[in-house]
């Protein structure tokens, strides 16, 4: 019988395209096979073992601060319509919070304890939905109420800023209301949520994880597409990616952090519905010391 890890190659290939998973029901599968998969599958069952005789974090020795060994990539496979791999992290190393463009993530806690925070985006407007969006001139268009809300105290308290940073930017009443706003370019919104590259975001997980947990499932806009991991003891992430990170295709890796401004709105109403406590993530450059090295995997070779 094939080893395991060559059964779960063989599912994702039928399941999987260019575009991701074929259907929904190929993803429950997946997830199905996923959550079977054992360290002992993959050649780490002796990293398994040293975590399960754990001692507990020890970075200080005769008095010095010991530097974090890498966090460390095994690539299993790649091809265009999905990657799988495994990220081995050190005890207190970090992977900063980061997304995941068009694609869906499924992924399993082999070992260890890790700490998981993630968001989703807040549902951008400028929708082409007809039913939402409707021409306000020659290059403008209305957008929902919830972003006037959002413009407004900018507009307010610093009108010539504003102005000059959304030159043709008129707050004005829409269908009837004053809560809505007319764009004069199409694309402003991504600039009107930042000032530079910063976008609300809802908090969908922070919690601490220990292995044999569930794996997860993350879409591209839904489940926690940006998170962040942290390492409590060392842990091994088994991922698969459909379709894979591509440059060429613009699903490039991004990371984020939250926003230092203290002038951003931390409630915001949505469709009717007041989402509370906003995020506000933008785009950030990791720290150098930031490495994942490719590491050597053991485990059984995958036959293509």
């Amino acid at each position: 019988m094939p080893y395991y890890i060559q059964r779960l190659y063989r599912l994702c290939n039928a399941s999987f395209s260019s575009d991701g998973p074929v259907s929904e029901e190929v993803i429950e599968k997946v997830r199905e096979k996923l959550e079977r998969i054992k360290p002992s599958d993959v050649g780490l069952e002796q990293e398994a073992q040293l975590v399960r005789n754990w001692p507990g974090p020890v970075l200080e020795r005769n008095g010095s601060h010991q530097s974090l060994p890498p966090i460390k990539y095994l690539h299993l496979h790649e091809c265009d319509s999905f990657s799988i791999g495994i990220f081995c992290m050190p005890p207190s190393s970090i992977i900063p919070l980061h997304n995941h463009p068009g694609m869906t993530v499924l992924s399993k806690l082999l070992y260890g304890s890790m700490h998981v925070k993630s968001y989703d985006w807040i549902d951008a407007p400028g929708s082409t939905d007809p039913s939402e969006v409707e021409e306000a001139g020659p290059h403008g268009v209305m957008i929902r109420e919830a972003w006037f809300e959002i413009l407004k105290p900018l507009g307010e308290r610093h009108p010539h800023i504003f102005h000059f940073i959304f030159p043709g930017l008129v707050l004005v009443g829409h269908r009837g209301s004053e809560n809505s706003a007319s764009l004069s370019f199409g694309l402003l919104i991504e600039m009107c949520c930042a000032w530079k590259n910063t976008r609300p975001a809802k908090l969908v997980k922070d919690t601490d994880m220990t292995a044999p947990s569930p794996t997860t499932v993350l879409y591209p806009t839904s489940g926690g597409n940006i998170h962040c991991f942290r390492a409590i003891t060392p842990c091994a992430i088994f991922d698969i990616l459909s379709p894979p990170y591509s440059a060429d295709h613009g699903r490039h890796c991004t990371y984020f952090r939250q926003s230092q401004r203290k002038d951003l709105r931390v409630n915001v109403e949505l469709d009717g519905v007041t989402v509370s406590e906003l995020t506000w993530l933008e785009e950030f450059q990791p720290p150098d010391d930031f490495v994942i090295r490719r590491g050597l995997y053991r485990g059984p070779v995958i036959r293509t």
